[in-house]
C-alpha cells in the first residue's frame, strides 16, 4: 500500500472546473481529492491552497463611488473541517480594475464594463515549501500535485532526487503542457468525480 499526500492549487483547480461548467463547492473539492487516489494507495492528507476573498474599500473606476468588497470565505473553514483536509491560505491583493472585454466598446463607459483585478500572493511559496518539507521528511511514498505554475519547479526538482514519487494530473480534455511537465515522474488522467451522497 502506497501512502499518498495530495497538494491542490485551488486557483488552478477552480479554473479547470469552471471551464467545464462545474459548481465549485466544498463537496466537489473533497470528492475530487479522493478521486485522485488509485487502488493500493492510502491517503495521508490533502493540502489545499487558496486565498480568502478580498476585504476592503475602493472607488469604482468610472463613477468614482465607494465600493466595499465583502468577505465570503467561510467555505474555506468548512473545507478545513473535513477529514484529512488541511487548508493553507495566501493573500489576495487588489490591483485595480480591468476591462471585461477587449477591445473596449465605443461610447460611454460605465462601471459595469470593468471587473476587479486580483493577484494571489504566497500560494506558490507555501505549496513549494510544504512539498520540500514532505520530501525531506519522506512523509509519503507519493505526492499528487494538482498545479501548473512553473514557480514550483525548484521544489519539484528536489522531489526528483528523492525516493518520493511526484505525480501530475491531467484534467478531462485539458492535459498539462509546458516546461513543468518534465518535472513529474508520471502523469495521471482523472475524470471529474460524480457527486457522492451525503447525510
Amino acid at each position: 500500500m502506497k501512502r499518498v499526500i495530495v497538494q491542490i492549487d485551488g486557483g488552478h483547480l477552480r479554473a479547470q472546473a469552471r471551464r467545464d461548467g462545474l459548481d465549485y463547492t466544498v463537496d466537489f473539492i473533497e470528492d475530487f481529492a479522493h478521486a485522485l487516489l488509485e487502488k493500493q494507495e492510502e491517503l495521508v492528507r490533502v493540502f489545499y491552497y487558496d486565498c480568502r476573498p478580498y476585504q476592503g474599500e475602493t472607488q469604482l473606476p468610472v463613477s468614482g463611488e465607494a465600493y466595499h468588497f465583502k468577505s465570503g470565505g467561510g467555505w474555506l473553514d468548512e473545507l478545513a473541517g473535513r477529514d484529512y483536509m488541511c487548508v493553507r491560505t495566501g493573500m489576495l491583493k487588489f490591483r485595480g480594475w480591468k476591462p471585461k472585454m477587449l477591445p473596449m466598446p465605443s461610447g460611454n463607459l460605465t462601471d459595469q464594463h470593468f471587473r476587479p483585478d486580483f493577484e494571489q500572493k504566497g500560494i506558490d511559496l507555501r505549496l513549494g515549501l510544504d512539498l520540500a518539507n514532505m520530501i525531506e521528511k519522506r512523509a509519503a511514498d507519493r505526492v499528487v500535485l494538482v498545479a501548473a505554475d512553473t514557480d514550483l519547479i525548484p521544489a519539484m526538482s528536489l522531489a526528483r532526487t528523492s525516493p518520493v514519487q511526484l505525480i501530475g494530473v491531467d484534467f478531462p480534455n485539458s492535459p498539462l503542457h509546458g516546461e513543468i511537465l518534465s518535472h513529474f515522474d508520471v502523469m495521471r488522467e482523472v475524470e471529474w468525480p460524480k457527486p457522492e451522497p451525503r447525510d
